[in-house]
């Protein structure tokens, strides 16, 4: 890969005397040549952005929170290079930028979020509950206190994307990187760089149990990172995936959901206690009952993104939600309770079951169905039928998590603004799961709903 000769030092940079300038540099990381170089350039621009009067000293910890990422991804190419490792890199730019005493600096890629809202941190602390939570201009109590919890986030490869995403909400979370790999026989070959550094901090993983595949490796870190002396440890895991199609109607029939709640009960406690846990919307009520003493499970919803979405809409005086259950109605129906509701029922007829309106009036409603989950989407399509026929005048849902097995999102039609006879108006998922938003980004009717100011919230608890 091609890039521009380094300059010698970073004499250009500029002094305290002209801090009312604006200066930026690209710096392109190539995958071997000038490696070593790049790495002590790095070193010697942050300690002199920092050295910079026109910086405070808290911006300049957040040039070096900012950079520090960019350097370790250097310093670990180097000592795979020295070890003979392969070492492949993406072209990755790293720009510092100073104006009017301010500082900035991003690792810029192609940023599949950009356009995906989220719920505001200050919002989402509210919506949890938190009595510190402020609302003052986007600004929170809870995280402009001197003393504010400093995190240090891992993440895995399918949930880099959201990782950045949520350590972009706040300048108290700071992404850190895991080597993965796998070893000839196929098991995994794992390292957390500079684990040193991580002593007396405060530590989350960024889970992602999207397939058996992928549980193993990543129970491997997460039974590791409590245990390399940080003060505290959390596991943040969007999507709980067991036990959703279970149903434990015959002697022999196995429930994977407790077996998993066990291993995860399991993790070892750091020096602050029991690992905390993040789940949002777990499917089955009961099944926040799994877990064991030393874990200690902070379930959180979706729920708070949806309604800040559904403010935003143009007919949102004219908004009806629609349960497709009672399990559903029982699940969310105080989280939604400022707005009229139907439920629908699944009643057996022969050998097949037709979904049909139990309460409610959709005649010239836009009419939101709301869910945990959704699977193959045929409780959903059948809800919107029903609900057409019943004379709404729009058609939209909500899931928390779009599993969508098989590409079975290729069911969902958009209505184009011709009715719901013609398909959704809107569907809003979260990225809890990160397979399916890479499938129907930008694919209409789907629109994707941010976890990570609800995540950042979470992490400050």
């Amino acid at each position: 890969m091609a890039s521009l000769p380094l300059p010698s030092s970073p004499a250009f940079l500029p002094s305290s005397s002209s801090s009312s300038s604006s200066h930026s540099l690209p710096i392109t990381v190539p995958s071997h040549f000038y490696l070593r170089q790049r790495s002590a350039f790095c070193n010697s621009l942050i300690s002199q952005r920092i050295r910079s009067s026109s910086f405070g000293e808290a911006r300049g910890k957040e040039v070096r929170r900012r950079c520090g990422s960019a350097v370790e991804d250097i310093r670990d190419l180097e000592q795979r290079q020295d070890m003979g490792e392969p070492t492949t890199t993406s072209s990755t730019v790293l720009t510092v930028a100073s104006s009017s005493g301010t500082a900035a600096a991003t690792v810029g890629s192609t940023d599949m979020y950009a356009a995906i809202p989220t719920l505001p941190i200050a919002a989402a602390l509210a919506a949890a509950g938190s009595e510190t939570a402020e609302l003052n201009g986007g600004t929170c109590g809870l995280l402009d206190r001197p003393d504010k919890k400093q995190v240090c986030l891992f993440y895995c490869s399918e949930t880099e994307d959201l990782a950045r995403r949520i350590a972009a909400e706040t300048d108290s979370i700071e992404l850190k990187s895991i080597r993965w790999g796998t070893f000839a026989d196929g098991f995994p070959n794992l390292f957390v760089p500079n684990a040193h550094g991580i002593r007396s901090q405060h530590v989350a993983f960024l889970a992602s149990f999207s397939s058996p595949a992928v549980i193993f490796e990543q129970l491997s870190i997460i039974y590791a990172l409590p245990r390399m002396f940080v003060s505290s440890f959390t596991l943040v895991l969007p999507f709980f995936p067991t036990g959703t199609l279970e149903r434990m109607d015959d002697e022999g029939d196995i429930a994977t959901a407790f077996t998993l709640a066990r291993i995860l009960s399991n993790i070892p406690i750091s020096r602050g206690g029991p690992t905390s846990l993040v789940i949002f919307d777990i499917h089955a009520l009961q099944e926040r009952f799994y877990f064991g003493d030393n874990v200690l499970p902070c379930f959180e919803s979706g729920i708070p993104l949806l309604k800040h979405r559904l403010h935003q809409l143009p007919d949102a005086n004219n908004i009806s939600i629609a349960f497709p259950d009672e399990g559903a109605w029982k699940r969310f129906h105080k989280q939604l309770q400022h707005f009229p509701t139907i439920i629908c029922t699944k009643v057996r007829d022969g050998n097949n079951r037709i979904v049909r309106l139990k309460e409610g009036e959709p005649q010239g409603r836009h009419v939101v169905i709301v869910d945990d989950l959704v699977q193959s989407g045929g409780t959903l399509i059948e809800c919107q039928k029903l609900l057409g026929a019943n004379g709404a005048s729009k058609v939209s849902a909500y899931v928390t998590h779009a599993v969508f097995p098989k590409r079975s999102w290729e069911r969902f039609d958009h209505d184009n603004g011709e009715g719901p006879e013609h398909g959704f108006a809107h569907f809003w998922i979260t990225d809890s799961c990160a397979t399916t938003v890479k499938d129907v980004l930008g694919r209409p009717p789907f629109e994707v709903l941010s976890l990570a100011g609800s995540i950042a919230a979470a992490l400050h608890i």
